[in-house]
């Protein structure tokens, strides 16, 4: 036992207290890689969400502010071979697509204003440039297509006072008004004068009278910026980022009957709060959809850049008809008959023209819709879903096509015979397709480093620290054990020290004594 309270002894000598300290030091480094390990995905987020923050002069501000990048508008139009044949003879209307027209665009958000509310309001101005080399043709090339401005005031007059319907139908008499028009691909898009518009302008009364003179299904949005979007910048909330607060100063469109449809709460589809999961369900919120567009989580991709995402397409139901889903109803307001399936109305966004939206080819739709006309392919999902690839970790738009169908849903009116031998019918006008299929590649990079270094510090910081509080530990371990053991050898090897003393110096042990001697 006195060898052993020896060795204890001298292990916690002085000597031996830096292996000690050692091994302290060893295990607090393997603890402290723990410790980081866990919370390096917080230090990550912290620092992430303060570089994706829009900050006045930051880098992701500007890239917001005027993307770095060149989206692309493919037009395609459904040409009306057969008109005269539809209109007296009853056949199905012949369609032909033209297409794409190809439009490069400039984005930039412009009287830029940060509030302090962590808002910040701006108008949104869009340039298009139409693109030649990109095209399928010429701008001035002629199709003939529904009139619009027509159709439309004749099937809002379907319920108006028979007398109304009968000087509507002299009126279009007179001004030689037919049901389809002639007109160039850049005067359908961005213009042309109508006669019956015109005279709107004339005889209406102001407070009632349309906001333009011309019909076009892009006028007016060529460079111009009436619309305020307020939205928040994730300064105060990551979890906001993005999202609108208002639009033109309101939080509701004011044309559904529920607050969850009516609701404008999205993003613009540029940007959205970070850290998405396949459960998320983004909204996407354009003044020209009359609502929030919710996407759901569809598959992992992988964009240009070796960038992996997530796609997010509409949901299925988006489009729904209420008669199928009863959440739809919202979208009814003046109750049925309502769209069909698969269609939008958003009349109410559109001064009351009986415009329905849809996916090209009526994807999604009811069939019957496209086997109404002749000419229009079944739909496919490749070439005519709506989808977007966003990068989870930082909710940015990777890549992106935005594919919306224009429809007119024309009534029949027997006392404007113009068009009393029009069936009711949806009929097709044009698809559009918007969107970028890569981002700049200063964009991809830094969404590359995003990706990739995150995880790569993480385990380098933490497996490096771990492993030298681990050769540390050990080492000192080791050098603890060998002491030991040279210590025991020490004390087992000469076991009497107080007997060898005493005869180095000559005195004997009283046992070993004479007796004689001692008397």
């Amino acid at each position: 036992m006195r060898v052993h309270r020896g060795i204890c002894a001298k292990l916690q000598g002085g000597f031996l207290k830096r292996w000690w300290a050692a091994v302290a030091v060893g295990a607090l480094m393997i603890i402290a890689a723990a410790i980081l390990a866990a919370v390096f995905p917080k230090l990550v987020d912290v620092l992430m969400n303060r570089e994706i923050a829009l900050r006045d002069g930051g880098r992701t501000f500007n890239w917001w502010r005027k993307p770095p990048v060149t989206p692309r508008l493919n037009v395609y139009i459904y040409n009306v071979t057969n008109a005269d044949e539809f209109l007296n003879d009853g056949e199905k209307p012949a369609l032909v697509e033209l297409g794409p027209y190809v439009y490069l665009q400039q984005w930039e958000k412009v009287e830029l204003k940060f509030n302090d509310n962590d808002t910040l309001t701006y108008k949104m101005k869009k340039v298009y440039n139409f693109a030649p080399e990109l095209s399928a043709g010429s701008e001035e090339d002629l199709v003939v297509v529904p009139n619009v401005p027509m159709l439309s005031a004749t099937s809002q007059s379907k319920y108006a006072a028979r007398f109304l319907r009968l000087a509507m139908a002299s009126i279009m008499d007179i001004l030689r008004i037919k049901p389809f028009v002639e007109v160039s691909i850049g005067q359908l898009l961005w213009g042309y004068e109508d006669p019956l518009l015109k005279l709107a302008k004339d005889v209406v009364p102001k407070e009632q009278k349309l906001p333009y003179d011309q019909f076009g299904l892009l006028y007016g949005k060529n460079g111009t910026m009436p619309d305020l979007f307020t939205i928040y910048t994730g300064q105060e909330d990551i979890g906001k980022y993005g999202i609108l607060d208002n639009y033109n100063g309101k939080r509701n469109l004011g044309h559904w009957t529920t607050s969850e449809c009516d609701s404008i709460a999205g993003t613009d589809g540029s940007i959205f709060p970070p850290r998405i999961t396949k459960d998320t369900v983004l909204k996407i919120f354009d003044k020209d959809l009359c609502r929030a567009l919710p996407l759901v989580f569809k598959e992992e991709v992988i964009t240009p850049g070796r960038i992996p995402g997530y796609r997010f397409v509409p949901a299925k139901d988006a489009f729904a008809s209420p008669s199928r889903l009863e959440s739809q109803q919202c979208f009814c307001p003046a109750g049925p008959p309502c769209a069909p399936e698969g269609t939008f109305n958003v009349s109410l966004c559109q001064y009351d023209s009986p415009v329905l939206l849809s996916f090209p080819h009526f994807y999604l739709g009811d069939p019957t819709l496209r086997e109404a006309v002749t000419g229009i392919s079944p739909p496919v999902e490749r070439d005519h879903q709506f989808y977007l690839d966003v990068l989870p970790m930082m909710g940015t738009a990777l890549r992106a096509k935005a594919r919306i169908q224009i429809n007119l849903a024309v009534s029949q009116v027997r006392d404007i015979k113009q068009v009393a031998s029009f069936p009711d019918i949806v009929f097709p006008i044009i698809w559009f397709e918007d969107g970028i299929d890569e981002l700049p590649e200063e964009m991809r990079n830094l969404m590359k480093m995003a990706v990739d270094v995150p995880p790569i510090a993480r385990a380098a910081v933490s497996g490096t620290l771990a492993a030298i509080g681990a050769i540390v530990l050990i080492g000192a371990l080791f050098f603890l054990v060998r002491a030991a053991k040279r210590q025991e050898k020490l004390h087992l090897s000469n076991p009497l020290p107080s007997n060898a003393t005493a005869s180095k110096t000559g005195q004997l042990n009283p046992a070993f004594q004479n007796p004689s001697d001692s008397k």
